[in-house]
């Protein structure tokens, strides 16, 4: 998409952007020092991937928040505000399949390109502080971390079946399916069983639902990581199978409902459960192998749907309920997951809806052992899923549902059939990806060592630069004999490397560890840089990332805290989410659709101010909204009229300087600035940019009006006009800065202290106060300020409406809130 026709200029941008962002990089304006002796802050921005372009997404993202970064800079802080690059992943290995270009060269060009486009934002990014997370100085730190989370158990290996996606030839992480398909490639996702390298995030379940460490965090974000951590009290049960003359003598299911133990007819496994081709009966081993096999071709998503239908199959063995010892017949269904919980669960028909509808279908018993109010014996038309009184429970009928669970669960923990416990629904992060272009995990197989680490000072392993690029299946590290083969660092005979990659979500997982020293050479990040600016005070991204990237971080941290590489256990102390940025016609920017806003034409023709402050303006940060060009004239214009307004010659000498200024019209004017600069700097504190430009507006229209009537006195002006400026700074650094010099105020406006507001001065001399006769509003009044209790009764008291509905009587009572309205009661 083109920009079309746009707003003539009263400047040149592309000139003056260029002038002030040489000769802020030659001043070193924005290099951060550790020993200034200001307070840190250290505000973050999520990191691009290295696609190739900085799209207007991306300038939504990062010129906000680096405007937010300035604010904090203006306030008295020494800001950390880093930038590099999630140089790892997919696209560059496609690249290199589809276009015959390496990987690394693709991801490096494009990192120029984008450094390029970064640079014209004018933000205030330290680039000595640079993080490519592709370079071997950052990777071999990511496999370095590998290690310790080895030796200290959290780091381990297992068969397991995961989500395969065909197109991208890759295993994709749970929260990497979305509706059953690749997130990246919408191709529909499968089922495979693979060994796989696992972190075990589930060590952490407990305390990753501890939010109290977090100062500011949306909500949302916390609900959704406690909703995916999923954590549930009750009670593991086991039902018996002895008679099946197995090895196992019984099947464990987990139950938050242990007061519906009584009701359970039918037990159901997971298709891919161990148990299963050895329990079923010759004549159901065909329809069961049918099942397991169509089973495999579904992903977890498409089985856990509520929409799907509940199928299953009937495998020919029983268990007994040790409680009351029925039999129930053992069935296997795609609803259950062999990687949730124990595998298998126990069916309730009468209090769960799903088992009511499998029931249903299978012409399995119903059997109510907890009564609904009012019950009559009869049967159920719906599952009951309430608390009632215990029936058909034996020993434990008459009590209480609620009674019945403490009372049945101590019977089984004193029969040694079970016990009280929690289940979660998080699982183990894999991180094993069949791939090139991510870090290599630094593991050797050996034949007669097992498993055995690489040696810390044989670190990095380095990727091989000649790497066949094939969608086989494997990563491409398989069919690389120089990589693949190798030697035992213990017993020095032939092995073989690891030949999976890392998820690149483990760069992240630590990134901002890094930034305090980028070039540190002793380990993945320098102790003391890390501890002065860490943790993180401020972070800003997007929310998609609230259960992938944000819970791995804050996993990693507290992970990295007990092996005693940090001093604090979470990453990021304050969150914010930015909502997305859609095309002008209101959806989301596509190249299909072709509404995608390229950023760069938009600089080039208006500049960056411009474009930085038009993505500010179109709405609430959070929410998002969509392009107008339009708007962005809108806003051009707007800027011209402010370059007008700061250019002017007003005060003694200038021709149009009044002589004798209007001292009501001066008053009006200082109170506005006041209102403006307490109103703006609480706004961009809190992220509020809209509302931040909108009161910058108001007091230009009002500069506009006075300017016209020239009745201000020059000083009132000049100090409105300087206001006005430094409080745009954050948000359009080159024009201010250019403006501010041609004022003749000192260099440079970005070291500037946000101006100061007398609240005094910024009251109004007039207020409105709101008159309530019975509790309902009658009047409005203007009054002064300052107004006493007494006057404002007395104000009330004399509306004519309110005499009107008091018909000539006292009032029995007048209420007054002060400053804000009188409310009479008659």
């Amino acid at each position: 998409m083109t920009t079309g026709r746009t707003t003539e200029l009263r400047y040149n941008p592309r000139e003056l952007d260029k002038k002030w962002q040489d000769r802020w990089a030659a001043d070193g304006l924005y290099r951060v020092r550790d020993d200034d002796p200001r307070p840190k802050w250290y505000e973050l921005t999520m990191y691009p991937y290295p696609s190739g372009d900085l799209h207007i997404g991306h300038w939504y993202a990062m010129s906000p928040s680096d405007a937010h970064a300035r604010v904090r800079r203006m306030q008295g802080y020494n800001v950390l505000h880093p930038m590099g690059f999630d140089a790892f992943g997919l696209p560059a290995e496609n690249a290199a399949i589809k276009r015959g270009i390496h990987p690394f060269t693709w991801t490096m060009d494009n990192i120029a390109n984008m450094k390029r486009q970064l640079r014209s934002m004018g933000a205030v990014y330290d680039w000595d502080r640079e993080v490519n997370t592709c370079l071997p100085d950052y990777y071999r730190w990511n496999q370095w971390l590998f290690l310790q989370l080895y030796k200290a158990g959290l780091a381990y290996r297992a068969l397991a079946p995961v989500n395969w996606c065909p197109s991208d030839q890759t295993v994709l992480a749970r929260e990497q399916v979305q509706d059953g398909k690749c997130e990246r490639c919408d191709t529909p996702v499968v089922q495979r069983d693979l060994e796989q390298w696992f972190f075990r995030i589930t060590r952490y379940a407990d305390e990753l639902l501890d939010f109290s460490g977090l100062l500011d965090w949306p909500e949302r974000i916390k609900l959704l990581q406690a909703n995916w951590i999923g954590r549930s009290e009750g009670v593991e049960i086991s039902f018996d199978i002895a008679a099946l003359g197995l090895e196992e003598q019984e099947v464990r299911t987990f139950t938050t409902r242990i007061d519906t133990i009584y009701g359970v007819t039918f037990l159901v496994l997971a298709p891919e459960h161990p148990l299963v081709s050895r329990i079923t009966t010759p004549a159901q081993r065909r329809a069961v192998a049918s099942y397991v096999d169509a089973t495999l071709r579904e992903t977890e998503i498409e089985r856990q749907s509520t929409e799907k239908e509940k199928t299953g199959v009937f495998t020919g063995a029983y268990a007994v309920n040790r409680l009351n010892g029925e039999r129930v017949p053992i069935f296997i269904a795609d609803y259950v997951l062999r990687s949730y919980g124990t595998g298998a669960v126990m069916g309730v028909p009468a209090h769960d809806e799903r088992d009511f509808i499998f029931a249903k279908k299978y012409g399995l018993p119903i059997n109510v052992v907890v009564a609904p109010p009012n019950w009559d014996g009869g049967e159920l038309k719906e599952a009951y899923l309430g608390e009632g009184v215990q029936v058909n429970s034996g020993p434990f009928n008459g009590m209480s549902s609620a009674q019945g669970m403490g009372a049945i669960a101590g019977h089984i923990e004193r029969q040694g059939w079970g016990k009280r416990t929690v289940s979660y629904r998080i699982r183990d992060w894999l991180i094993s990806r069949q791939r090139y272009w991510g870090t290599p995990i630094p593991i050797i197989y050996c034949d007669h060592c097992g498993v055995v680490p690489v040696p810390e000072a044989d670190l990095p392993v380095l990727l091989p630069e000649d790497a066949q690029f094939k969608p086989t299946g494997e990563s491409p590290l398989r069919y690389h004999q120089g990589f693949f083969n190798t030697t035992c660092p213990q017993c020095h005979r032939s092995a073989r490397r690891e030949t999976d990659t890392m998820d690149t979500f483990v760069d992240s997982s630590w990134y901002f560890l890094r930034y305090p020293n980028a070039t540190y050479e002793v380990g993945p990040f320098d102790p003391a840089a890390m501890r002065f600016w860490n943790p993180v005070d401020q972070y800003t991204g997007g929310a998609e990332h609230a259960v992938m990237h944000l819970l791995y971080a804050r996993f990693f941290t507290k992970a990295l805290r007990d092996i005693g590489l940090l001093d604090f256990g979470e990453p990021f102390l304050r969150l914010f989410n930015q909502g997305i940025i859609l095309g002008e016609d209101h959806d989301k920017m596509s190249k299909s659709r072709g509404n995608v806003v390229a950023p760069d034409e938009y600089v080039e023709a208006l500049g960056a101010d411009v474009v930085r402050i038009y993505l500010m303006f179109l709405g609430p940060w959070d929410q998002g909204g969509p392009w107008s060009t339009a708007g962005i004239n809108g806003m051009a214009r707007w800027v011209n009229r402010v370059w007008d307004l700061a250019l002017r010659e007003y005060g003694v000498g200038a021709t149009h300087a009044s002589p004798l200024p209007d001292a009501a019209a001066t008053r009006n004017l200082v109170r506005l600035t006041h209102k403006t600069i307490r109103r703006v700097e609480g706004d961009l504190d809190r992220f509020r940019f809209n509302t931040a430009l909108a009161a910058l507006m108001e007091l230009s229209n009002a500069l506009g009006d006075d300017w016209e009537a020239r009745n201000v006195d020059a000083a009132a002006w000049d100090a409105a006009v300087d206001a006005l400026l430094v409080l745009l700074a954050p948000c359009a650094p080159h024009i201010t800065e250019e403006l501010w010099e041609r004022r003749g105020r000192p260099y440079s406006i970005h070291q500037q202290p946000l101006p100061a507001w007398d609240d005094a001065l910024a009251a109004d001399e007039e207020i409105t106060l709101v008159v309530q006769v019975n509790g309902r509003v009658r009047d409005r009044l203007t009054v002064p300020a300052d107004i006493t209790e007494a006057d404002a009764r007395a104000a009330a008291l004399a509306s004519p409406r309110v005499q009107a509905l008091l018909g000539g009587k006292p009032p029995r009572h007048v209420v007054y809130v002060p400053g804000r309205l009188v409310n009479v009661v008659g």
